[in-house]
């Protein structure tokens, strides 16, 4: 008699549990628990994304300040200001400070909108 009882309660025990487990499962799957889910998982892989740009940029703007010491150029006072670049080889004023240089290409000669002109 006690055995029958014992295993009578361990199969409904079994039972409870993996009807319970069933259900945790599908409640996961549901298009809105997918889309939350989702959307958790953009967020934290915005964070961490965000977290290594402000990794890159801190150490790029510590190597520009070691190459500026050791090349001896000035660095700037306040660090959230953008560092001033030097050239190696100044550019020219130009003659009109309005106008820029274009390469010469056929497309600024004669106007054309025609980009198929091989034709």
């Amino acid at each position: 008699m006690f055995r029958r009882t014992f295993w009578f309660t361990a199969g409904a025990a079994a039972g409870v549990w993996a009807t319970t487990k069933v259900n945790r499962k599908l409640k996961q799957l549901t298009p809105e628990s997918l889309a939350a889910q989702a959307a958790d998982k953009a967020i934290e892989a915005g964070h961490k994304l965000k977290d290594f740009a402000l990794d890159v940029r801190e150490g790029m703007v510590r190597r520009e300040a070691e190459l500026g010491g050791a090349l001896g150029l000035e660095t700037p006072v306040d660090q959230d200001l953008p560092v001033q670049r030097h050239y190696a080889v100044e550019a020219a004023e130009p003659a009109h400070p309005n106008t820029y240089r274009k390469l010469p290409s056929p497309s600024n000669t004669d106007n054309s909108n025609n980009r198929n002109e091989d034709h």
